[in-house]
């Protein structure tokens, strides 16, 4: 059996047809077919359910498949560890994160590509709840995604911050010199909020529940960015993580005040639990280890952010 074709394999899952799978692997089509046949008649077991054409893993082919995921993975490290002296790592580094903490991600990547040049990254945004299967798939090698998730006792995890959720405004006018405000009195705002699929929009939900309110936004949106656009154009509100003061997209900065009973929740790197890390993985995660995410973000929220004691905003109703 040749790392070429479980290479294949792994193809095959990810386009779920053989000609496109043959094409990503620049073969031909016949050639890849018998070369997952070849798996098949070695192993003596079948992994691809066919007809006419491809139609999904038999269940003994994903057992093949997991194996063959970490395989790959695993090769990738050893020639990572080849070609790095061990003070100037190179390769590739896959970075999952979720959408509410896209502020945040340079804060963490500038590090890295400040130390180590020869690192390449490539960061996409995955919702939360997929982050551990695109991890257990080796699709990523670390994901930045909340830490309350039930399901991380087989991974490890490095916390990085603490996300608190604010209320966001075009401008400090609509807060009539107020230090905070309720979850109540913001139930009565015209919202624009993450959509009801997001884990931090459950979060959000579950805060209003207790205040005793059920909220209906005017809009909802899986993107940050055009949440603080309709604040800032449609005279709209938003309940966002403190985190998106960091958006150095913004033309203008949001205006924000806390909201109480305080609402946070912790953010961290989660990776596979496995030993040893490769070598362009364990340089990132010392990088990102030295950035103080949390104090950027507080000091630029104010040092009265989270206090519960201050009074409730009266925001006068039409």
């Amino acid at each position: 059996m040749f790392i070429r074709q479980l290479s294949y394999l792994v193809a095959l899952s990810r386009e779920k047809h053989f000609g496109r799978a043959a094409e990503a692997c620049h073969v031909s089509q016949p050639a890849l077919s018998n070369a997952i046949r070849g798996i098949e008649a070695e192993l003596g077991i079948a992994i691809v359910n066919r007809n006419h054409r491809f139609e999904g893993f038999t269940e003994d082919g994903e057992r093949v498949l997991a194996w063959a995921r970490r395989v790959l993975k695993d090769c990738e490290g050893l020639r990572q560890e080849a070609r790095s002296p061990h003070d100037n790592p190179s390769g590739v580094l896959r970075l999952g994160i979720i959408p509410a903490s896209v502020p945040i991600a340079p804060r963490l990547t500038q590090a890295c590509l400040h130390r180590h040049p020869r690192i390449r990254h490539e960061i996409r945004t995955i919702a939360a709840s997929e982050i551990l299967q695109r991890l257990q798939r080796f699709d990523i090698d670390v994901g930045l995604t909340y830490l309350d998730d039930e399901r991380l006792g087989d991974f490890d995890t490095q916390p990085v911050f603490t996300e608190r959720y604010v209320l966001a405004a075009a401008s400090t006018a609509a807060f009539d010199g107020a230090r905070c405000v309720s979850w109540s009195e913001v139930a009565d705002l015209p919202l624009c909020l993450f959509g009801t699929d997001m884990q931090c929009r459950r979060g959000i939900d579950a805060a209003f529940a207790r205040a005793g309110r059920e909220v209906v936004p005017r809009l909802e949106s899986d993107s940050m960015t055009s949440l603080c656009a309709h604040v800032h154009g449609a005279g709209l509100y938003s309940v966002l993580p403190h985190s998106v003061l960091c958006l150095p997209i913004l033309a203008m900065p949001l205006a924000t005040i806390p909201i109480v009973p305080e609402l946070h929740r912790a953010i961290g790197l989660v990776m596979p639990a496995r030993q040893p890390r490769g070598r362009v993985l364990q340089a990132a995660l010392d990088c990102f280890a030295g950035v103080d995410l949390q104090y950027h973000v507080d000091t630029l929220l104010g040092e009265e952010a989270g206090s519960a004691a201050c009074p409730l905003l009266d925001l006068g109703r039409d």
